[in-house]
């Protein structure tokens, strides 16, 4: 039988989602804990990498297992797990479901701090120049609305993509509190770096280093060297990979 396992972590301590042949990697963790649980070796498929330092409120990832798990079993993969990854839920699905192929859109959120404090120390980005959040929404807004769906310009470097379109579906800054913000964005699929490259883009707007009207041919030119610079990665949360509702049994 096949599940979808529903994965929440911190990301700050490992190399990213995927496995690394000189680094460790959530994908690493799971797939040994879940091994242990099942008693035999198992691999699990997520829906998407995340990079080094970022974090996850819901991943997901699919494994097949000839054994009929039960939340019992969630606690106890659990108990196995550093203390930094949680394993959520394990369901159902059918038998070929995929964590990856079959995800519809993927939500990121990325919060900002603009005082300094402790405690938000490898969960939100600390920047501390004045932003004007009017002119970074009408920039966010172009995402949208781009004639083409072409997001080359800001992938990362070197990185090998099959294509560079994707369909945003949201994008939009919001203020959570005094000095604090955060960028929501939700897409059918995203390229690797694409969230940090565009927030690094959206910040230079809302300090007037990049004019607004500059943005839709920043997208246009589908060259990295025209965006912004990428913002480190302890900002960033996966909040939601939505699936088709049949997909679970």
């Amino acid at each position: 039988m096949r599940y979808f396992m529903e994965i929440a972590y911190k990301g700050t301590h490992y190399s990213g989602w995927q496995i690394q042949a000189n680094a460790v990697g959530i994908q690493q963790k799971v797939q040994e804990a879940l091994s242990v649980i099942l008693n035999h070796p198992t691999t699990i498929t997520g829906s998407g990498r995340t990079d080094a330092g970022v974090h996850a409120l819901q991943q997901f990832a699919h494994f097949d297992t000839d054994k009929i798990l039960q939340q019992q079993h969630v606690y106890k993969l659990n108990a196995l797990l550093p203390k930094d990854i949680s394993v959520i839920s394990m369901l159902p699905v059918h038998d070929q479901a995929h964590a990856r192929f079959d995800a519809r859109k993927r939500s990121y959120e990325f919060f900002i701090h603009q005082a300094k404090c402790p405690f938000l120390q490898d969960m939100s980005y600390f920047f501390y120049q004045p932003l004007h959040l009017e002119p970074m929404n009408q920039a966010a807004e172009m995402l949208i609305t781009a004639e083409k769906r072409n997001y080359a310009c800001f992938a990362r470097v070197g990185h090998s993509n099959r294509t560079h379109d994707c369909q945003i579906f949201r994008a939009r800054w919001h203020v959570v509190e005094k000095d604090r913000l955060v960028f929501k964005i939700q897409a059918n699929r995203f390229l690797r770096g694409m969230v940090r490259a565009v927030v690094g883009t959206l910040l230079e707007v809302g300090t007037h280093k990049i004019p607004v009207e500059r943005m839709a041919e920043i997208i246009a030119l589908q060259d990295r060297t025209q965006a912004g610079r990428s913002v480190s990665a302890c900002g960033l949360y996966l909040t939601e990979v939505a699936y088709a509702e049949n997909t679970f049994l």
